[in-house]
């Protein structure tokens, strides 16, 4: 087994999804294994390298989204007793595009030197965060929104759900069905089990949205403009029934709390804290 298990997930666009897997096989095939979570794929739309296909009546009629369709993937490979043979993992959405080098290699290697980082995350061109890295190219933050996560096994130990309903509750609340404030959530978890979260400019990555905006139809979701109201209002709504916050910014004041007792406890990392 290679020391890193990357997870696609698709949903009806096998081309961009074939076009990444291909990309990570010739520059980071060496040190990872490559799944394609199908998340409700019609048959005549799946991948050629589909690992799983989440062909259920629920998920084939509304997708499975980010957080349902990771959790069923990590939650194969744990399954198929796989999970512990991997140090990291690579969580990648098909729209997700990298440069052309190593990428996954970097992040490894980041994660070997650094073993208090639970989660790590390439930078994007289109962040502000990017100019305020000084000399160095990692930096600690309580807020990443991507949909590229790069995790620490060690990290993942302490908070996967093993007892039930692995598909919905594996690593993300599957209840929070589009995902806002869900990066909040495992980021707070994170420092709350002494795991810093990192944004490194080693690695680039870039979200190409074209594919929401042009392809919505296929994908079988709702237009950007609609996704993107409905993302937010679910998310508010289950922020509030969970937390009780009211607020985005509730829930990254609670991330904060968590991120600044972490540099109290391991000082050693303040030069990667912000300010």
């Amino acid at each position: 087994m290679k020391p890193v298990a990357t997870i696609i997930l698709n949903r009806n666009l096998p081309k961009p999804t074939d076009k990444l897997y291909q990309h990570i096989k010739k520059y980071d095939g060496e040190v990872t294994d490559i799944y394609v979570v199908e998340a409700g794929s019609d048959k005549d739309k799946l991948s050629k390298y589909c690992t799983w296909h989440a062909n259920w009546k629920e998920a084939t009629q509304y997708g499975l989204r980010y957080n349902r369709g990771m959790n069923f993937g990590l939650s194969q490979l744990w399954k198929e007793k796989k999970f512990n043979n991997y140090e990291a993992f690579f969580l990648i959405t098909n729209d997700t595009e990298l440069e052309n080098k190593k990428s996954v290699q970097k992040l490894l290697t980041i994660i070997r030197k650094n073993k208090k980082i639970g989660i790590l995350s390439p930078c994007s061109k289109k962040w502000e965060e990017r100019k305020i890295f000084g000399k160095n190219n990692l930096k600690f933050f309580w807020y990443i929104a991507n949909n590229a996560y790069f995790l620490n096994k060690k990290f993942l130990e302490k908070v996967v759900n093993i007892e039930k309903n692995l598909s919905m509750n594996f690593l993300f609340d599957g209840s929070n069905f589009r995902g806002f404030g869900s990066e909040l959530e495992l980021i707070a978890k994170s420092y709350a089990n002494d795991f810093g979260v990192a944004i490194t400019k080693e690695v680039w990555c870039e979200e190409n949205e074209t594919y929401l905006k042009k392809h919505s139809n296929q994908i079988k979701t709702e237009s950007y403009e609609t996704n993107i109201k409905l993302y937010i209002d679910e998310g508010l709504k289950w922020m509030r029934k969970k937390y009780g916050f009211n607020n985005k910014w509730d829930m990254q004041n609670h991330a904060k709390t968590y991120y600044d007792n972490f540099f109290v406890n391991y000082p050693e990392f303040e030069k990667y804290k912000l300010f």
